[in-house]
């Protein structure tokens, strides 16, 4: 039997992992009206994890006066949305000027993925094929990203504990890679 796109819809959105965020999607509409226009222009929600409230500030004045008001302000969140938020943590970290645009802001997700220390810069030999090259199928899909992943680690450092390329950004934060960063951490 067929539905119609608003039943499948529907259905998929009442799905309990899509309702995470639909919740955070509502809470960036009421948020000028649950801090006010002028702290609303100071401050931009990113992120909910673990029922903690993640909000960056244009400064740290910004952070020290919102943490004096954290709990007014998550029993008026917790008032529209019961049982989502336990706590709110501010933050500048994620405040940054956007240069393309002028406005300060959230970082975006490029300037953040260049910031990371895993981001390698391409080169003009690391990406030997056109990016309009059509490819027939699967197989040599995967042959052309193995050519590109493999020129583009000639150049990298080795990590000094597995010996495998690692981006320089790795071996400065962690001096090693990583995955070795990760099982070091585990032990």
């Amino acid at each position: 039997m067929l539905k119609s796109l608003n039943h499948i819809l529907g259905a998929v959105e009442n799905q309990p992992e899509w309702q995470g965020p639909q919740q955070f999607q509502r809470l960036l509409k009421v948020w000028p009206d649950v801090v006010g226009a002028a702290v609303a222009q100071q401050t931009r929600p990113y992120s909910i994890s673990r029922d903690v409230l993640y909000v960056a500030t244009s400064s740290s004045v910004w952070v020290q006066e919102l943490k004096f008001k954290r709990h007014f302000i998550l029993k008026k969140l917790n008032v529209q949305f019961p049982n989502l938020l336990t706590d709110i943590r501010f933050s500048t970290t994620q405040w940054q000027k956007d240069v393309s645009t002028g406005n300060w802001g959230l970082k975006s997700p490029s300037t953040l993925w260049q910031e990371h220390p895993s981001h390698v810069v391409e080169t003009a030999s690391a990406s030997p094929q056109p990016q309009t090259a059509k490819l027939k199928d699967a197989y040599s899909t995967f042959q052309k990203w193995a050519e590109v992943m493999q020129a583009r680690s000639l150049s990298l450092p080795l990590c000094p504990q597995c010996q495998c390329p690692t981006p320089p950004g790795e071996l400065q934060r962690w001096t090693v890679c990583s995955l070795c960063a990760t099982k070091q951490w585990k032990s």
